[in-house]
């Protein structure tokens, strides 16, 4: 290409309203009632072709399981090992598109999602993993559309950043894609994410397998959708539905595999970084491991804090999408005086929550994603309830007779180091701890040293001394810190994400941070008037 281009400046997309009357809500309800009639045959995409093996499983809304939205077909060794194949071959031609070329595929991607797509993909995120209108606004559309975006953004930044060069000497530094193919392996809770692990490598040059949750595929469709109408070229991003233990031998056996974007448990990434260690010597390159998995995510508050905002940070972070969000708040420390004046504040704010179908927009609550998470989280629930040092104080039932919903719960525990303070539920969770008035150092401390996860946290004060002890106290307790705002909500350019300790290699998704991991630094030196004698000065 002949110029230096700038890519357009990237702002941040502000989220419809759907208040009643509007012209968006009425869209997208049109939109869900259409989706509702179909029966969509869903297949793998590999080097662009549409991949049906006719052994199908059938995709439901969690909250109405007997609605039938469509079917996938599943796959097998011989797909993931087509998926790398069609990765790898379409390798050349995408790297040699430009950096200027591939942005544009999804700055083109962020204008179907704005425009013409931004109904369906909130939509199939709707009903296929029941989030009510606002959650998939805020995730399906407006973060997606923001990663496509901002990676841009960032992109041409780094491209920026070169060398000092001397007098006589040009220094150029490249930043190459991996010598390979990357892994995306993506969750059900957040439909921008599953686009980002696959599309932030792609943008910067790579070639991908991609295998998202089974949870999420009927969203994971749209996007493959968005993606080749934005003119992605064939095979540079494969989209495959597999079991993970089909997947893992054919991708962490192959030479080529460079790595692996994920978001899941802590346990399973565990478990595949053990599995890349073993076979480290199998491997062109040492494979990049990125990952963000679990959270116990905490709130703590100072006497001083403001209580509606704190009542109101504790429903919004621990309950909204049911707790199904690795920033969410399910662990709160709160003094006594402060508990004695806000509980039964909280506990008429959490009556008013209602719980049911996405379709009703007044509901705040719906459905966890499928049974066995409903069978977990309902286990714990009854486990807490028969322990001596928990309290119930709301909800702790659930109803599967029509989807799989489960009451928001609070509960107040007299020991700060049990289980329910350390361990990730994933569910519609918060547990309340209150610590003596004048303890709040030590309170800290506490959170500190409780869970083996550093994700998000919250500190509510007006006193500034308070919220910077926390500050420092909390160091690594927390990757993304929020004083007087609930722990959930990153927004992609203002708060990158990520955290570390069990939580993750904190690479930071909604930065430059994250695109530099899919980047392979070459350094290129030009002499512009080379020595041709031997002896140095030195020497004479």
């Amino acid at each position: 290409m002949f110029g230096t281009f700038v890519s357009p400046r990237a702002a941040v997309e502000n989220p419809f309203s759907y208040a009643p009357g509007s012209p968006e809500r009425e869209s997208l309800k049109s939109c869900l009632a259409n989706l509702k009639k179909q029966e969509q045959d869903i297949p793998m995409y590999i080097g662009g072709e549409e991949i049906r093996t006719h052994k199908v499983l059938p995709i439901r809304p969690p909250h109405e399981k007997n609605h039938l939205l469509g079917h996938f077909h599943e796959g097998g060794k011989k797909q993931v090992r087509e998926a790398i194949k069609a990765a790898r071959s379409a390798k050349e031609s995408w790297v040699s598109l430009g950096w200027e070329g591939r942005a544009s595929v999804f700055l083109r991607a962020a204008e179907l999602l704005r425009g013409p797509y931004r109904d369906k993909i909130n939509a199939a995120t709707m009903l296929g993993q029941s989030k009510n209108v606002w959650q998939a606004e805020l995730d399906a559309a407006c973060e997606t559309i923001d990663f496509f975006r901002f990676n841009v953004g960032f992109y041409e930044k780094i491209m920026q950043e070169q060398p000092l060069s001397s007098s006589g000497i040009w220094n150029q530094l490249e930043y190459r894609p991996l010598e390979g193919f990357v892994l995306a392996i993506t969750p059900f809770n957040f439909t921008s994410i599953a686009a980002n692990l696959a599309c932030a490598p792609a943008l910067m040059g790579n070639v991908v397998v991609w295998k998202p949750a089974y949870s999420q595929i009927y969203s994971a469709r749209v996007i493959m959708e968005v993606l080749q109408k934005a003119g992605l070229p064939d095979g540079v991003i494969n989209l495959i539905y597999v079991e993970g233990e089909d997947l893992g031998e054919e991708v962490f056996s192959h030479p080529a595999f460079a790595g692996l974007h994920f978001t899941g448990s802590t346990a399973v990434f565990q478990q595949l970084w053990t599995t890349v260690g073993k076979k480290i010597s199998t491997y062109q390159n040492y494979p990049r491991l990125v990952g963000e998995t679990g959270g116990k995510d905490f709130i703590v508050a100072h006497p001083s804090a403001e209580e509606k905002s704190l009542i109101t940070a504790i429903i919004r972070g621990g309950f909204e999408y049911q707790g199904q969000k690795c920033s969410a708040a399910s662990r709160v420390y709160l003094p006594e005086g402060l508990w004695n004046r806000i509980k039964p504040l909280l506990l008429e704010e959490m009556d008013q929550l209602k719980i049911g179908s996405v379709e009703d927009f007044s509901c705040l609550i719906n459905a966890v994603i499928h049974e066995q998470a409903y069978l977990r989280i309902m286990g714990y629930l009854k486990e807490a309830r028969r322990d001596q040092q928990i309290k119930l104080l709301h909800g702790g039932d659930g109803d599967a007779k029509q989807g799989y919903f489960i009451q928001p719960t609070l509960f107040q525990t007299t020991n700060p180091e049990h289980k329910i303070m350390a361990e990730e539920i994933f569910g519609p969770v918060v547990t309340v701890y209150v610590y003596p008035e004048k303890e709040y150092s030590k309170i800290l401390d506490q959170i500190d040293k409780t869970s083996p996860y550093g994700l998000t946290g919250a500190v509510f004060s007006r006193d500034r001394k308070a919220i910077q002890e926390a500050r420092i106290k909390l160091r690594y307790a927390a990757g993304n810190l929020y004083i007087n705002d609930k722990p959930t909500g990153a927004v992609v350019g203002e708060q990158p994400f990520g955290g570390a300790r069990a939580s993750g290699t904190n690479d930071k998704a909604g930065s430059r941070l994250n695109l530099l991991r899919w980047t392979s630094p070459r350094t290129i030196k030009e002499n512009l008037l080379p020595p041709e004698q031997i002896n140095y000065p030195f020497m004479s």
